[in-house]
Parts: structure tokens; sequence; C-alpha cells
């Protein structure tokens, strides 16, 4: 279908065929009579029907890409946060209207048939929504491309808020089946840990390794369709489940031990039950570790057999076939292919360097230290042994050539090392995917320039030319059209529909921010959108909100660093100048947050104890008036955000400056029409240039400042005494106005403010507090709030994904684009 051309509407013929087909599926696939059928079952129905209709469209697509000889994108990630599919592939395939009209005669709303698809739970947070968002992107350019990932059978947990503290339970998002996804048994890798290395003596001039692993686990995979806009492509997300090669100790079993029989079994499977397993324990290390080869492995695996089937030997890979890791965690990918082609396909050592080198390229998401992977070298060692051989021999070669370039230079030797040797020997992660990529991508502009003066320092200046920034981009299919249907609506009536198929342009609808006749149309489309969120928050917490107040948004996984406190000690600074000033004019605001802490993350959880505890005072003070509200929304996921994102009125983006890498809801929510509040951080640096300071609020320290208070020793006891505001709050906070039932239970929180403050939540209090203000000032005025609103919208054109791809495809996968 070409750009700009709408789908017809559809025929009774179209409608009565999909209709039947719904009916089949509903019959014969999941035995149910029309009579008996749930919400449940007619979403599994529907989505076999339509998944009906993408199958041709995927198979050929695959098969073109090797009859062309086109190069193929590889993108390696632990995390996939896809969320629900149908509207997704409803949307793309444009058979909106028809399943629409297929699913009206039998009494079928396609709303709550959506709804009743899970989110399938196989993300935390950024990285794996945007590594959906490039899937989708990828799709929509026509390059072909495979997302390797791992099927998590519980994904990340389910979080219940009990008396506001956060418990985590097993998400159970497959139960009741996956319609997307094909089960490809025949498609099967063996996956080794520990065991031994043994040397062969080939020649007198050559030695060959043969590793013997203890244990082998099977890697099987399973396949969903990615489908880009107006369906012209289909790509495959291949995600890999573990299985035990041999399931059953029958001897064991026979004996009585029944439980010990199966022993193996769910060690080895339990690869895939969970994603992120706590890593306090040697025990939870170890199977992070695993999990990170585990797919690693069988993703090369597969796309090596893949290519040799094809083009028959290794040395074209670099010219077929581009590696993107998406962070660390896929890092033990370039020692395994390295054995690839030096263990199994005799490759010497410094051609399958080569080849290595250029098929990879890596994207680093953070300069945080404990993001910034590594392992002990006893764990490597015993774990994946030939693996930590082969690291040694890659960090030998490195540092002989940096000692040659730079000689008799100790510290220089030191910081480069693939091996840290000062607190325990640890292999550096991040240090070994810069060293076997051929290009390193940071994901803002700034968190680039930070990564060449900070982290990677030394690398840069070694190879002064691999770093490269491209900044992070959100697919508006989802994040606009799709959560947003009155505003697409809207846009397209107004500016024409060219803005679906080309993001830029919807620049065209600057001219209209001033219009009172469309500021109006945008207000009542905001206004709706609230009214939804009103609704869930009325459900979830019974608590009820007014629409006409400012939303005031936060969705963001709990993290010292996004600074959810700082926003939870502006609301108590706030709550105590409405009872002190009853008189004075203030902007009716609900305080929204949402998101899940890590579960060994104990200062995380205690903070959105503190944010239930202050939400359960205000919101039962009647001296508020209302005019504050706070609601927490439990298990925050990609369905939720979903709701949220059209329905706010700003967006807190105030993370600590210099430590935000980029950021990708400040995207979606600045799209759907948000002013920003934020610091400048990530990719809120862009955002102020692309919609210009009148149109966003930035407070607080710059990077640079933030690194010089922290050079200087600053405590936060000297923000504190220099703020009375701020004093009042801990003071309460501290002694326990809000935890009547523990009045210590906040002591450590707010002792640490007091202390080191290294996220500088105490030195940024005020210039966050006065920011507030100025955004209650904007809001008092709604012709101008709705201006600087619309001007949000129609600037957000350069951060979608597809520019983000496109930019991948020409710097460093050298892939052509539709």
């Amino acid at each position: 279908m070409n750009a700009l051309t709408e789908p017809q509407k559809p025929t009774a013929a179209e409608a009565d065929a999909l209709r039947a087909a719904i009916v089949r599926k509903l019959t014969y696939d999941l035995g149910k009579s029309q009579a008996g059928a749930r919400d449940r079952d007619w979403f599994m129905a529907t989505a076999l029907a339509v998944r009906d209709r993408i199958v041709d469209r995927w198979l050929s697509a695959t098969r073109a890409a090797y009859e062309t000889g086109q190069k193929q994108v590889y993108y390696l990630s632990l995390e996939f946060l896809i969320g629900r599919l149908l509207r997704d592939g409803v949307t793309n395939l444009g058979l909106t209207e028809l399943v629409d009209e297929a699913l009206a005669p039998l009494g079928v709303d396609f709303e709550k048939v959506r709804q009743a698809e899970p989110d399938a739970a196989l993300g935390n947070g950024g990285l794996g929504r945007l590594a959906a968002c490039f899937m989708e992107s990828l799709a929509s350019l026509g390059i072909p491309a495979f997302g390797y990932g791992i099927r998590y059978e519980h994904g990340l947990f389910r979080q219940i808020i009990r008396d506001g503290w956060q418990q985590e339970y097993p998400e159970d998002w497959l139960n009741n089946g996956n319609p997307w996804e094909y089960a490809r048994p025949e498609i099967s890798h063996d996956i080794g840990f520990g065991g031994a290395v043994e040397a062969v003596v080939v020649s007198e001039a050559r030695v060959r390794h043969v590793w013997h692993p203890a244990e082998v686990v099977q890697a099987v995979a399973y396949d969903t369709p990615v489908v880009g806009w107006r369906g012209e492509h289909v790509n495959t997300l291949r995600l890999w489940s573990a299985r035990a090669a041999d399931p059953l100790k029958l001897d064991a079993f026979n004996y009585g031990d029944h439980l010990g029989a199966l022993a193996d079994r769910v060690r080895q499977e339990s690869i895939c039950k969970v994603l992120y397993p706590s890593d306090e324990s040697p025990a939870g290390q170890e199977l992070r570790l695993k999990q990170e080869y585990f797919f690693a492995s069988a993703a090369l695996q597969d796309l090596v057999r893949r290519h040799l089937r094809v083009y028959g030997d290794l040395k074209s890979l670099p010219d077929r076939v581009a590696i993107q890791l998406n962070d660390t965690h896929p890092a033990i990918a370039v020692p395994e292919l390295m054995r690839i082609c030096v263990d199994l396909h005799n490759i010497p050592w410094d051609e399958a360097w080569t080849i290595t080198q250029g098929t990879i390229s890596y994207t680093n998401h953070t300069l945080l230290p404990e993001a910034l992977e590594s392992w002990q070298v006893p764990l490597m060692e015993r774990l994946l042994p030939r693996h930590m051989q082969i690291i040694y021999m890659i960090n030998a070669f490195h540092l002989d050539r940096v000692r040659a370039a730079h000689p008799e230079d100790g510290r220089l030797l030191s910081s480069v090392s693939l091996i840290e040797e000062a607190h325990g020997r640890r292999v550096r992660m991040g240090h070994l995917a810069f060293v076997g990529s051929h290009k390193v991508n940071g994901v803002s502009a700034l968190h680039t320039d930070l990564l060449k003066k900070t982290v990677f320092k030394d690398f840069h200046a070694l190879s002064p030319d691999k770093v490269v920034n491209k900044t992070n981009g959100v697919t508006f299919r989802r994040w606009l059209q799709q959560c947003n249907p009155g505003l697409t609506g809207l846009l397209t009536e107004t500016i024409g529909p060219r803005f679906l198929d080309d993001a830029g342009a919807l620049a065209a609808l600057q001219p209209f921010a001033r219009d009172a006749a469309f500021q109006t149309k945008f207000l009542a489309v905001k206004r709706q959108n609230k009214e939804a969120l009103a609704s869930v928050i009325r459900a979830s917490l019974d608590l009820r909100v007014d629409p006409e107040a400012m939303f005031d948004v936060q969705i963001k996984r709990i993290h010292e660093y996004k600074r959810q406190l700082l926003n939870v000690l502006e609301t108590v600074a706030l709550y105590d100048a409405i009872r002190s000033q009853p008189t004075r004019n203030w902007v009716p605001r609900v305080k929204i947050f949402a998101g899940k802490a890590a579960a060994s993350y104990h200062r995380a959880k205690l903070i959105i104890k503190l944010a239930h505890d202050v939400a359960r005072v205000v919101n039962s003070d009647p001296t508020v008036r209302n005019l504050l509200k706070v609601a927490f929304l439990p298990n925050y996921n990609v369905s939720l955000a979903e709701v949220i994102v059209p329905a706010a009125d700003l967006s807190e983006q105030i993370s600590t400056a210099g430590m935000e890498a980029s950021g990708t809801g400040n995207m979606k929510l600045g799209l759907n029409g948000a002013l920003t509040i934020g610091t400048l951080d990530g990719a809120n640096v862009e955002m102020l240039e692309q919609v210009g300071p009148e149109n966003i609020h930035i407070f607080g320290m710059t990077t640079e400042e933030v690194a010089a208070r922290r050079h200087e020793g600053l405590q936060g006891a000297h923000a504190i005494e220099a703020s009375p505001r701020l004093s009042e709050v801990l003071e309460a906070i501290g002694s326990g106005v809000f935890s009547p039932d523990d009045r210590h239970r906040y002591r450590d929180l707010v002792e640490a403010l007091r202390g080191s403050d290294y996220f500088m939540v105490a030195a940024d209090f005020d210039a966050y507090y006065d920011s507030q203000r100025e955004v209650d000032a904007r809001w008092a005025s709604s012709a101008g709030w709705q201006q600087a609103a619309i001007l949000n919208t129609a600037s957000m054109g350069w951060f979608s994904s597809d520019r983000t791809i496109r930019e991948y495809a020409e710097d460093i996968w050298n892939v052509p684009v539709r």
C-alpha cells in the first residue's frame, strides 16, 4: 500500500468472511460455542484469525530477504516489552474497521476482546519497550530483522501493593496460551555450561580447543511475527525457551525418588522462568549469567546456521549480518562468536576477530556502575571456561596494541583492561562489548557525550571514531494512533493523514497552536482521555479524582536517580502550603505515580511506601478540599501506560542530571500533548531544542554542576539548612507524621538526604518547587497551556523510532531502508 493511501471501507462480504474465520477458530481451535464463549475466548479466536492474515506476508518477507541477499539485522535484547499485540496487528494491517464490523453482529465488543489479552511480561521498562519500538520500526521500514530474547514463563513480577508496601508475585501471562507465537520444536540449539576445555594438538603450529560442558540445556525457538505499518513487511521476534535435554531421570523415579528425578530439569528450565532473578545471592548471580549466555549463544548459533545454509561460509558474515547488542546483557556474544568461528569452524584467530568486530555493534544505555555489568572471574571460569580463555586472549591482544601505542602507561592499561583487578578480579562486560564492536552508540546527545568523557573516556581516546550517537525514539503507531485515537482523528482532520507515514509531518500542526477553535477541540480530546484514566483510578484505588484538575504524571521504574522521592517531597510541601494558605488560588492537581521497584532494591521499595503513606494522609484530609490528590497505580505495564500517557497534562522527567541515558516516556507524553517539567538530562536536552524553551519547564543543576558538587563533597545538609520549606517537609517525614504506626520508618531516608545527597534531591528541591509554581501559573491560562501542549505534539516528530532506526541503518548497520 502506498503512503497516504487510506484503506478502503470494508465490504459486507469481507466482514462476513472474517466473521466466519473468527467463528471457525472459536469452534475448531478452541472448542467453544458462541453461547459459551467469554471475552478471553473471543480474543483468542480473533487473534488467530488475524494471525492467519499475517502469515503469508511473513513467509514472503523472510524468503525475499534470502533470495535478494539482503543484509539482515539481528537485535539481541534481554527484554522485549511488547505489551498487547491484537490492536497493534489490526491497526498496522489496516483492519480496525473490518474487525469491528465482523464482531458486531456476534454481539462482541472489540474493546473488551482487546482488554482480555494479557500483557507479555517480557521486560522491565524503557530498555524493553525501546526494543519493541525498534522491532516495529524495522518492519515498518522494510529492514529484514530478527529480534532475539528469552521467552520468560513469568517475566517481570506482578506488583501487588499491600498496606503501601510492594509485594512481588509471578506474572502468569502464558497461563491461557499465546495465540501470536509459533512453537518451533525443530529449531533448537544445545547450550553448554561448566565442564572442562581440552587442548587437542592438531599440528606443531596449531592447537584446537574442545569444550566439554558438564551440563547441556536446549534452547527451543518460539516465533512471533512483527507487523510493520500498512502490513507491507513482517519480521520475526524469536524467543528462546529452556528445555532439559534429559527431562526425567527414570532410574531415580523408579526407585521412588520422584522429586530427585526431576531436579535437573527444574534447575535447567529455571533459566526462562523469571526476568531478572535477584542477584543478591551467588545462586542468583549464576542464574543471571546463565540467562545471558543462554539467549546470546542460541541467537548466534541460529543466525550462523541460517547464514551458512545460504552463503556457505562465515567470511561474508559482516557483509550479510548486523548484530546489535542492546546494552551489556548480551556482551557474552563477543567471545561466543569467536568460539564459534575459531573452535567450531577452524577460522584463524585474526580473521575471526575481524568477522566478530565487523558484525557486532553495541548500544550503551547507562552510566550507572551497577548496570555496566561485571562478573567475578571464578564464576566465569566455572560456568563458561572456554569463554574465559577467549576473553583472556582478547584482552591480551587488546592490551598489546594499547601498550605498543602508549608504552609505560600503566594507568591506561589498567583502565581499558577487560579484567578489573582492584576489587576482586571481575570481567567488565561493557569493556568487552566495546572492544568487540565496530560501533558503540549512546542513546541521546548528552549521554553519548558523557560516554566519551566518563566510562569510555580512555577507549574513546584510543578509538575516536567508534562512539556515535543515536537518540532513542518511539513508535508513533503505538503511542499516538493506537493509544490516543481521539487525538489521531483530530490531527487527521486538521492536517491530513500524512503524519501517519511521516512523523515529521506533525510540524504542520504548529500554525494551529493559537487557533482558539482547535484549542477547544484539543482540550476536549484530553478531557475524554482524563475521564478514562479517572475511571481506572477509581476502579483500582477507590479514589475519585476530578478530570478538570491537572494530571501530573511520573511513570517509570522506581529508582533513586529517577527521583520519585523529589516528587513526593514536593507533594508534601504543596500539601503544607495549601493547608497554611487556604485562601490562595491553588491549582487543583492529581499526582499520579506508577512503577515497579526491583525486588531487592529496598530503598526504592521504601519510597513506594512513602508515596502511599503521603497519599493516605493527603487524600483523607478534608481541609485540602480536593485541591490535591495522590494516586499510585499498581502493576505498571504497557497497557496501563497506554491509558495514562494520553491523559497526562504534566510529564515528570526529573532525574538527576547526567544519570538518565535518554528516556522514552518523555517522548510519549510530549507526543500526546503533555508539558514536560524536567532537568537537562537525557533526551530532555533534545526535547528542549525541538519544542523551544518557552514550551518546557527546565529546572535544577546541570550535569557539570552535579559533578562539581559531588567533587566538592557538599552535603545535603547545606541545602536543607538553606531551605525552610524542605526542612519542614523532612522534619514531618522523619518524625513520623506520615507513619504514625512506625515513627522511625523514614529516619534513614531523611538522614541520607542530609548526608551525601548523591542524587541531589535536597540540592534541587527549591528549584523544583519553584518550577512547579511556574507550571501552576501557566495552567491558570487555559489558552496559554493549550498552545504549549499543541506545540509539544507538533514538535515531537523527530522522536519517532523510524528516524532512530534509519540512523542505525545508515551509520552502523549499512543496510538499505525502504
